[in-house]
């Protein structure tokens, strides 16, 4: 019931602050009838990419969010606890904050997660780290991808959010221990939220041409022989 106000505030807040426009929309699993038990993953470019994804779908979400969010002000670490935050600590290998993940989703929420671990900083995504693919290989939970795009900054900013079609359990179910699946199943994860990108095209300003360091390069040629 808590829950419940404090999501409808933050979804009222964020369709007050931003114009949002929804793609895709009727692969929101709510319009057929799921509730949660699934993994919602997203591009990450900016600190409203959660209530923006709470704003356009229905579920009790659950999300990590860095450890320090939790530390500068204790009134705003209480708002996000209630919003279904947990804190995260980035650069290290946090099993309580995967093992709180996997607990959410067998309780039937649904948990956010940005496989980037990082805000992009020229809205390009980047590459996935493993925690998506061990969440997913445990909880043998569907994956949501999503992709989200902003306008120009100003009084409210456009933001545009595609959703796109569940990745079945069955494509994702994994042994978490080998690396080479870890590596799969997170690659099959951003390539699906790289086509939902590649489809937003003709909204906001075009990206940069992405950078890709050369020891990148080198290793994509090794993975493609």
């Amino acid at each position: 019931m808590v829950y419940e106000f404090f999501r409808k505030i933050v979804c009222l807040s964020m369709h007050i602050k931003y114009r949002i426009k929804v793609i895709n929309g009727e692969n929101r699993p709510y319009k057929h009838g799921i509730k949660g038990g699934y993994i919602i993953a997203s591009n990450h470019q900016d600190y409203g990419d959660p209530p923006i994804i709470a704003a356009v779908n229905r579920a009790h979400f659950s999300f990590m969010a860095k450890s320090e969010l939790f530390e500068k002000n204790k009134f705003f670490a209480w708002l996000i606890t209630r919003c279904g935050a947990f804190p995260v600590v980035r650069g290290a290998s946090d099993g309580a904050a995967i093992d709180r993940a996997i607990s959410d989703l067998q309780k039937n929420r649904a948990f956010v997660i940005f496989p980037e671990g990082t805000r992009s900083k020229d809205g390009n995504i980047g590459r996935a780290k493993s925690g998506i693919a061990v969440i997913a290989g445990k909880t043998n939970a569907p994956v949501l991808p999503v992709c989200i795009k902003y306008g120009k900054k100003g009084f409210r900013r456009k933001v545009w959010i595609s959703i796109g079609e569940m990745i079945p359990a069955e494509q994702i179910a994994i042994n978490s221990d080998d690396r080479s699946e870890l590596r799969r199943v997170s690659n099959l994860i951003m390539d699906n939220i790289k086509m939902l990108m590649d489809g937003m095209s003709e909204y906001g300003d075009p990206l940069p041409k992405q950078y890709v360091p050369k020891e990148e390069k080198a290793e994509a040629s090794e993975e493609s022989k």
